[in-house]
């Protein structure tokens, strides 16, 4: 429930962010912002962005790209890593759009807040015109979410320090490698079943998001096989043990 409450609130963060267009609102809500930041556990974001051609969309890359860009601005305003990436049909299918450190230069905080809407500016440049070659360059024979788990235990290690994980999985949730969750809708209990299957790394004090379930370019998948998804997924977070287990079909969500 906490984990709910915090996402509506930066949701809701992230709306009065956009409605306040002078440098002295925006300020204000970074200030706001940087009080849920823990010093001590820096986030280490990973956005890991589906690229297969199911949820293909102009108005779904969009929304996608403003999820990123809410992460990426928490992620300046808490001084923490950040890596983006695009993947398909497995763990090897991926390609980098940023990868860096979001620590804001200055001696005061507000000195250092005031960096951040140039810094999120400059990242949001790299990552929309590096999206489309990366997805074009990408094999497109099939989408293997759950791999990535992997990869995000893998990179946290590989960073080391004191960060704490926080992944972002935009896909559409439909899965066709190892397991084909777009055959037909689940019953949650069947879902939950499926997801006991895959080998599944800790994740322990993480906290994970998969969203955009069942947002497909075109045509809209029926509510059963969507909440399928979202069982499937809950519960192979769940398995991982991280902290924090969220999946959904809005892309807003995401911002945490």
């Amino acid at each position: 429930m906490l984990a709910a409450a915090a996402v509506i609130a930066l949701a809701a963060l992230g709306t009065s962010c956009a409605s306040e267009s002078s440098p002295r609102g925006e300020l204000g809500a970074n200030q706001e912002l940087l009080k849920t930041c823990d010093p001590a556990a820096p986030p280490a974001s990973l956005i890991q962005i589906d690229g297969t051609g199911s949820s293909d969309s102009d108005a779904i890359t969009a929304e996608r790209m403003t999820a990123v860009e809410a992460i990426v601005r928490r992620t300046a305003v808490c001084s923490g890593y950040l890596r983006v990436v695009v993947f398909s049909v497995s763990s090897a299918a991926t390609m980098v759009l940023f990868n860096s450190a979001l620590k804001m230069d200055g001696a005061t905080e507000n000195a250092r807040l005031k960096r951040v809407p140039d810094a999120v500016a400059d990242v949001m440049n790299k990552v929309r015109s590096a999206y489309a070659p990366a997805v074009q360059a990408l094999p497109q024979s099939g989408s293997d979410i759950t791999a990535q788990l992997r990869l995000a235990a893998e990179w946290k290690l590989q960073l080391g320090g004191n960060h704490r994980l926080d992944l972002t999985v935009l896909s559409d949730g439909f899965q066709n490698v190892g397991v084909d969750l777009g055959a037909r809708a689940l019953s949650k209990q069947e879902a939950e079943r499926l997801a006991e299957q895959p080998a599944v790394p800790e994740l322990a004090g993480a906290s994970v998001v998969v969203a955009g379930l069942g947002r497909v370019a075109e045509g809209a998948p029926p509510s059963a096989v969507v909440e399928g998804l979202v069982s499937y997924y809950t519960k192979l977070c769940q398995r991982t043990e991280a902290s924090s287990c969220t999946a959904v079909s809005d892309y807003a969500t995401a911002t945490r």
